[in-house]
Parts: structure tokens; C-alpha cells; sequence
């Protein structure tokens, strides 16, 4: 069933952040939720095949099951990401050693029809249908794993012209291919069963061996020895002393916290409700308790909102923002607060100025504690309104994902079930966004909603509060994360201006190039094709043309940009000239039409930043996503020139750090060597390459520094020698020669790549240089694949992530210096190691000083930190 759900549902849709494929693990999970939900077992256990080669059936045929493709590689390490679930399910899974999962089947089968039970057998084996009789039938998938039908005594001896007890002896005579048990040539299910009848089943025909005539008789006795194997293997052993009984299966319950603990590693959103959905009603699993809304004042005079911060004074409070969508950005239209010594919820709507005024000078004071659920929005929204906001000490949001940075969501419901086993009401409200009737009724859904969101966002930060300092992470959630919010808040304010003349410029142009391509394409083949269309494409290229097959997918051969651009390197053929050249501007095109429609009304673009998204720390960027233009091709970097520099301002400024993540590894690999070239200025890639290959640095040439440079970033990354060969397209033995002559003299980074894994199995987590931890269970798993790759992000983290840190510690200072010295010159982009500023008229001298300044300081390495600066009216022209 495993394998089955693996070919359901297609591997290149379906893997983690990690590279780990899971659709098999998907398909085979979601079919267990729906065959639970549809007929509600009350006894329910998986069965696992073993190697084939231990088996009794291996033993007395060498070729049972021989012949069959080998196990795709995607497949995997997917098995134990089954029974992993299965654990974290409460589901007992079976596993004997000799004995195929069908045998574990047929006596759980014959221990349930003894007890009385109805039997319902899952597999995808036809040999299950003899253990069909009143009380067991077979669930037997006719397409993928979402079409399993009954099969019944009925149903087999429609399809098959046998009862069940008569069909292992139709399948001996018939064969079955799949198990590679040659039939007797000739005879097929008809014939067979014919004989089944005649003779009273397999034994009667062999004892009227003579009596059967005719090509198929004579068939039938040159392959007898065949026939009675056949018999011998295809009977299913009902008697095995399996390791557990019918009452250890019964009733079997989901560890919450197992199951989202997995999921989150799997990357599982839509399966994670359905499974709790099956035990909503059950108090031993399933679904969490709720929390009563509190009771809550709605204060609208001065006196009375003075009053409920007092009352709060002595100890957080928890504060939700109701927003509505304004012009640029939403504004706020309640606040809800909710503390030990009581509740409010506050309707901006309904508040006098002096009222107003208690509520801005409480909101602004730094020495009243507040908790929330996004911060950054609700700072934005708030400032809409003009009102400012201070004395934030937790964004549960932040404090959630730096505890378990590996989530795939921080959505206030999916932490508070997490952790708290809350239930609550709706997602959506925990970040404002409800679509509410905003009459003022303060007894309304708005405010009942809002005080219940804060009521659990006060419980979960107590909880958070404790996990942080456990962790050491307190000082990165209120020294790092959350003054970074407030910035980013500020940049997302600001926006970037856009050229609209360039942006059409750029798709007019765009357009001539895609219809050029797409008409010399037409013109390699001599006609049409859809040249978007996977299916005509393969058509094209292997059966019109003949090119070298690429990777084996479902629907044939994969037409994906690597397979494609591996095939032109190895071709040169003018059609997949054109056809990438179409792919590429296409790609240019669709992304300049996203930028176009996201200008807003002030003629800017407002990205949305999140820090709690990428696992190493990093900040990432959507609606619309800056941090994915192509920066490597002149195309693609010729899109940055439509964001350009605004009116009252002088020019953009680009800022980058060159080569950080290298000097974070010379630093925490303290190697001389790369230490001395960091220090001395020297270009790194060619004093490696000077190095390894034993030339003088002048005689290093460029594809003798693109080797060094390719190797010495993809070893942060955990890149075998396998894939260096792949990279760099030479052979394995090269590339293996390469990476030994490059520790041979750097062996302080071989040493410290070796301890970094061996400290995170130890710890159980890699830490950045300011603490940032990233917890790795698999480093210890039994699964080759899982392991490995938990240690390439061993190898990663620490770097990665210390670089995100180094470039938040930046901002954070570029920020304070610009307040600092009263200059209006501000922040508007960070994409990676790179900040985009607007600087205004007169102040570009300065700005570039602090911002060297600033950048420079945001972490103390035994390397300096190297930041490059370009200036220019567009982004384009500030690169450098």
C-alpha cells in the first residue's frame, strides 16, 4: 500500500525543506485517516514486509519476486517515516523477520474470525482473497490508494470464477507475475477454473492429470513442478507467533504532541487536522480543551481606561489588535486586554480625544509590559491610526519559532493546540483579520473573539517564558528578534518606489523575445507545439527528435529546467535553444507582472517580511517575494532597475557583505590559513586555489577558481564528493582528489565540519554564534537518508544562521544611527546579506560611513567584515 501511495501521488510535490520525498508517507497516511473515518475499526494494526531475501518463500525459490525494478530512490527511507507515524499514532506495527506482511494479515485475520470479529483486510495482494469467508473480506484498491472497494466471497467469484478457498489454487495454475510465479502457458483464469471445478480444486486436477487433453493438458504436465511451487508459495500462513495480541491493537489513540513534533518535520499541514478530526469527540486524544472566553469590561472614558491599566500594572498584559483594511496597510478599530486582574476590550471607535490620549501615553510606555500575536502587524496598524506602540516583551509568534524553529506554522490556534492543548476559535482573529461587523457593539463577536485571543496569548507566553530560558534563547526574542520587528515594520511602511514606464518597457520587450523563441523553436521542429505543455513536450523531444531520455517520471520522461538544461549542454539542439530561452523570459515576464500588480496606491511596493519562516533565522520577503530576482544573469538583474530612488531623495544605496558566510567558517573553523587570507585581503577563492593545486596565486585560472569556489561553499552545505562531480561536471575520482587536497591544507575546517556533527549528536542541536538553535533528532535515526540529511543541516545551521544574525545586528545598528544622528535618509530592502537604503539630499556621505560602520561591527570575527557599497538612482545601478 506504501508503494502504491508513492505512485498516487507524484515525489516532486510532496518533499521537505530538507529534500526528504514523503508522498509516500502522505498517501499512506491520508488513506488510513479516510478508511478510520469511513469504517470506524476498533482494532486496527499495520503490517510491514522484511527483505525479501529472508523470507521462507526466498529460500526455497531463488527467483520469488525477482525481476522487479529496483526501489525508486525517492522511496527511500519513507518505510520508517510510515512506522514513525504509525508510532506517533498509537497504531502497532508488525514486522517478522522470515514471514511477509500478508502472513501477519492471515493470522490476525484467523485470531479475529476465532474471536468473533469482523475482519477487514487492507493490501494491494490478491493472495489475501483465501482468507475470505463470512467474516473477513478484503479492502483491495482498484486505482492509486482512494478507490479501495470490498471484496467479498461474491466479488471473487465474479472476477475470478472461484469461491475464495479456491483461489490460491486458480493463482498456482494461472501464475502471478508480480511474484514472478510462472502459470502454465496457455491457461488462463477460465480454463483454470474450469478444471477447479471439475476436478474439486488443485488436488483432484493433479490426481486426473492424464484425463485433461489437449494443448492445455499438456502443458499443465510439463509444468506440474511449476504449478505445485506455485501452490506451496502463494498459501498464506495463518499460525505465526506474532508479538502481539487482538487487545494490544484495540482503540489506538494519537500523541498530540508526537504527531505534531512529526508533521512539523515532514512538513504535513492539510493530514494534521483530518487525523485530530477522528478523535474530535474523544476526551483521551484528539482534539484540545477549550478555554471559556474571560469576562470584560468595555471602557470608553478616560477614567475607566485608567483604571484597567492600573489594574494591569502589576504584571503582563496581553493585547489583540482588530484591524480593517486601510489605504496602504490595515488600520486598527479595537484593542483587546487581557490581564491577570481582569479584561477589556476597548473600541477606538468609541473613545473621546482625552480617552484616546490614556490610551496612547499606556500604549507607548515602555515600562507597561505587553504580550501579543504579531507584533509587526499590529505595530503597523496602530501607527495607522497614530497611535505608537512600546513595551512589547513578547510576540508569541517569534517566541513559539525561535522554541521550535522547524514549525511550519505560527498561527496562534496551531501553538496553542500545541502546547497548551487550547482549542481556539478562529485562526484568523489571532492576527486581527476578521471580517466583523464594526458597529461598536462591544458585546459583539469582535471583542468576544479579540479577549478570548489574548486571554490564550497571556497563557501561551507564560508557557513560552519558561521554554525560552531553557533554551537561552530569552535574549535573542528581546534583544534581537523584536527590535528587528519594529524595523522591518518601518521598511514595510516605507515600501520602494517603481518605475511603471520600466516595468512596461521591460514586458514590451520581454514579449518580443518569448514570440521570437517560440517562433524559432516552431521552426527547429518544422510545427507548432505548446511549448508550456509537459506532455507535447516529450512527445517533441523523444519520440520526434530521438534526444537521450532524461529522468523517468509517472507521465514519461521529466521535462523540468535542470533535465532540460543537462540536455542542451549534451545536444546543443536549436529547439531546446529556444525552448529555455522562452522558459527563461517567460519566467522574467510572470515575475514582472507580479511586481506590477503589487504597486499600491502611493506607487510602491510594500513587501511583507517574516521572520519566523525560514529555520536558520533568516528574514524572508512575500506579496510579492524580493528576495527571488535573478541576480546571476543580466536579464534577470535589469529587473532591479525598475525599483528606483524617490522624489526628495538623492539615490538608492546598496549595501552587501562580500563573502560572509566563508568568514563566519574561517572564524568558527579558526583555520589559519583562511584566517591569514582574510586578514591580508587577499582574494580567497584564488589563494585556496593557489593552494590546492600548488601554483603561484597568479597562475590560478578562472575555472581553477571557480572549483575552489564551488567547493569551498558547498562544504558549509555538507556536498559529497558525488555532488562536486555533478557540479562541476568531472569525475567522481577528480572531485574526491579535489576536496583531499583542500583539507590536506585546511585541515582546521575538515576538523571543525567533523566536530560541528559530532556536537549537535551529542546536544541534540546546532547554535549560531548568538545561541540560535536548531534541534536535529535525526541525527541519531536509523534511516541512512533522514541522518544524512540532518547532518548536511548540522553543517549548515551554524553558519547560515549566524550570518542571518550578523546581518538583523546590522540593521538594528544602521537603524539606531540614523535616529541617532537625525538623518531622513532610511532603510527600504533587505534581501539576504544585503540592505537597499533611500538617502536624501545631502546626507549620502554619512550614510555611507555609518552603514560601513555599522555593518562592519555587527559581530566581532577573528576575519574582518567585508561590506561592499554602491550608490545609483535605480537598485540596478547601486549594484556592485
Amino acid at each position: 500500500m506504501a508503494f502504491r501511495a508513492f505512485y498516487a501521488l507524484p515525489a516532486e510535490n510532496f518533499s521537505t525543506s530538507t529534500g526528504q520525498h514523503t508522498n509516500a508517507v502522505h498517501g499512506f497516511t491520508s488513506m488510513l485517516i479516510n478508511l478510520i473515518r469511513d469504517q470506524k475499526p476498533t482494532h486496527i494494526a499495520v503490517a510491514f514486509d522484511v527483505s525479501d531475501d529472508t523470507t521462507f518463500r526466498k529460500a526455497e525459490y531463488s527467483e520469488y519476486k525477482s525481476g522487479r525494478n529496483a526501489t525508486p530512490a525517492e522511496f527511500q527511507g519513507q518505510i520508517e517515516l510510515i512506522d514513525k507515524v504509525m508510532k506517533a499514532w498509537g497504531i502497532r506495527t508488525i514486522h517478522m523477520p522470515g514471514h511477509e506482511a500478508d502472513d501477519i494479515l492471515a493470522t490476525l485475520a484467523a485470531q479475529g474470525d476465532a474471536a468473533g470479529f469482523e475482519v477487514l483486510l487492507v493490501s494491494g495482494d490478491r493472495d489475501t482473497f483465501q482468507l475470505i469467508n463470512d467474516n473477513v473480506s478484503v479492502l483491495y484498491p482498484k486505482q492509486g490508494v482512494s478507490n479501495i472497494p470490498r471484496m467479498d466471497a461474491a466479488a471473487v467469484e465474479e472476477k475470478y470464477f472461484v469461491p475464495p478457498s479456491r483461489y490460491p489454487d486458480l493463482a498456482a495454475l494461472v501464475g502471478e507475475s508480480a511474484d514472478n510465479l510462472p502459470g502454465v502457458p496457455g491457461v488462463g483464469p477460465k480454463t483454470a477454473a474450469k478444471w477447479i471445478a471439475q476436478y474439486n480444486g488443485l488436488n483432484g486436477i493433479l490426481e486426473h492429470l492424464d484425463s485433461i487433453g489437449g494443448k492445455a493438458g499438456a502443458a499443465l504436465r510439463e509444468n506440474i513442478e511449476s504449478v505445485k511451487r506455485n501452490r506451496r508459495l502463494n498459501r498464506l500462513l495463518t499460525d505465526l507467533e506474532l508479538p502481539v495480541t487482538l487487545d494490544d491493537l484495540e482503540e489506538p489513540r494519537p500523541d498530540n504532541q508526537a504527531v505534531e513534533d512529526l508533521f512539523d518535520t515532514l512538513e504535513f499541514r492539510t493530514l494534521r487536522p483530518r487525523l485530530f478530526a477522528l478523535y474530535a469527540d474523544d476526551t483521551k486524544g484528539g482534539e484540545p480543551e477549550s478555554i471559556d472566553v474571560p469576562e470584560y469590561s468595555t471602557p470608553t472614558t478616560a477614567a475607566e481606561l485608567s483604571s484597567v491599566f492600573e489594574a494591569g500594572a502589576q504584571g503582563r498584559l496581553a493585547v489583540t489588535v482588530q484591524m480593517v483594511p486601510g489605504r496602504i496597510g490595515d488600520d486598527a478599530a479595537g484593542i483587546a486586554v487581557v490581564g491577570e486582574k481582569g479584561s477589556a476590550w476597548i473600541d477606538l471607535l468609541a473613545l473621546d480625544a482625552q480617552a484616546e490620549g490614556v490610551l496612547a501615553r499606556w500604549l507607548q510606555d515602555p515600562e507597561a509590559p505587553k504580550v501579543m500575536h504579531g507584533f509587526k502587524d499590529a505595530l503597523k496598524a496602530l501607527r495607522n491610526r497614530g497611535l505608537g506602540l512600546e513595551g512589547v516583551v513578547d510576540d508569541t509568534s517569534i517566541s513559539g519559532y525561535l522554541i521550535q524553529p522547524d514549525r511550519r506554522s505560527y498561527e496562534l490556534s496551531e501553538l496553542a493546540q500545541h502546547h497548551l492543548k487550547i482549542h481556539v476559535e478562529s485562526a484568523a482573529a489571532a492576527t486581527g483579520q476578521l471580517e466583523l461587523d464594526l458597529s461598536g457593539d462591544a458585546d459583539g463577536a469582535a471583542a468576544a473573539s479579540h479577549v478570548h485571543q489574548a486571554a490564550v496569548v497571556l497563557a501561551l507566553s507564560k508557557h513560552f517564558e519558561r521554554e525560552l530560558a531553557e533554551r537561552k534563547a530569552s535574549a535573542l526574542l528581546t534583544t534581537l528578534e523584536l527590535p528587528v520587528s519594529r524595523v522591518l515594520a518601518d521598511m514595510e511602511m516605507a515600501g520602494i518606489a517603481v518605475d511603471m514606464e520600466g516595468i512596461n518597457g521591460q514586458l514590451a520587450d520581454l514579449a518580443k523575445v518569448i514570440d521570437l523563441a517560440q517562433e524559432q523553436a516552431f521552426a527547429a521542429i518544422g510545427h507548432e507545439v505548446n511549448l508550456g505543455s509537459p506532455k507535447q513536450l516529450q512527445t517533441v523531444l523523444f519520440d520526434e527528435l530521438g534526444l537521450p531520455k532524461t529522468k523517468k517520471i509517472k507521465s514519461g520522461y521529466t521535462t523540468d529546467a535542470a533535465s532540460l538544461k543537462a540536455l542542451l549542454e549534451k545536444t546543443g539542439h536549436e529547439f531546446l535553444v529556444q525552448l529555455m530561452a522562452h522558459r527563461e523570459s517567460s519566467k522574467l515576464a510572470q515575475m514582472l507582472e507580479t511586481l506590477k500588480k503589487s504597486v499600491a496606491e502611493d506607487g510602491r511596493i510594500h513587501t511583507t517580511y517574516a521572520q519566523n519562516v525560514a529555520a536558520t533565522g533568516r528574514i524572508s520577503s512575500n506579496n510579492p517575494n524580493l528576495q527571488n530576482i535573478p541576480v546571476r544573469s543580466e536579464e534577470g538583474r535589469r529587473v532591479r532597475s525598475i525599483f528606483v530612488v524617490s522624489d526628495g531623495y538623492e539615490c538608492l544605496l546598496s549595501a552587501d557583505y562580500s563573502q560572509i558566510e566563508m568568514r563566519i567558517m574561517a572564524h568558527l573553523s579558526g583555520d589559519p590559513g583562511l584566517i591569514a587570507a582574510y586578514q591580508e585581503g587577499e582574494d580567497l577563492h584564488r589563494f585556496v586555489g593557489a593552494r590546492i593545486f600548488n601554483v603561484a596565486p597568479a597562475e590560478v585560472t578562472s575555472a581553477m577558481r571557480s572549483k575552489v569556489k564551488a567547493m569551498s561553499y558547498g562544504l558549509a552545505y555538507g556536498l559529497t564528493s558525488f555532488g562536486l562531480s555533478k557540479q562541476l561536471e568531472i569525475s567522481v575520482d577528480e572531485a574526491r582528489t579535489l576536496m583531499k587536497d583542500y583539507f590536506d591544507r585546511f585541515g582546521a575546517v575538515r576538523d571543525y565540519l567533523r566536530g560541528v556533527v559530532e556536537q549537535a549528536r551529542i546536544d541534540g542541536y546546532t547554535a549560531t554564534m548568538e545561541g540560535r538553535r536548531r534541534y536535529l533528532p535525526d541525527l541519531t535515526s536509523t534511516n541512512r537518508q533522514s541522518r544524512e540529511l540532518a547532518e548536511r543541516i548540522a553543517l549548515n545551521s551554524p553558519i547560515q544562521g549566524s550570518a542571518a544574525d550578523i546581518i538583523k545586528r546590522a540593521m538594528l545598528g544602521v537603524a539606531a544611527e540614523l535616529a541617532a544622528q537625525n538623518l531622513k535618509s532610511r532603510m527600504l530592502l533587505q534581501v539576504h546579506d544585503e540592505l537597499v537604503l533611500e538617502v536624501a539630499h545631502g546626507e549620502r556621505e554619512a550614510v555611507e560611513q555609518l552603514v560601513a560602520q555599522q555593518m562592519g561591527s555587527a559581530a566581532t570575527l577573528k576575519v574582518p567584515l567585508d561590506v561592499q557599497i554602491g550608490v545609483g538612482t535605480s537598485w540596478h545601478d547601486a549594484g556592485h
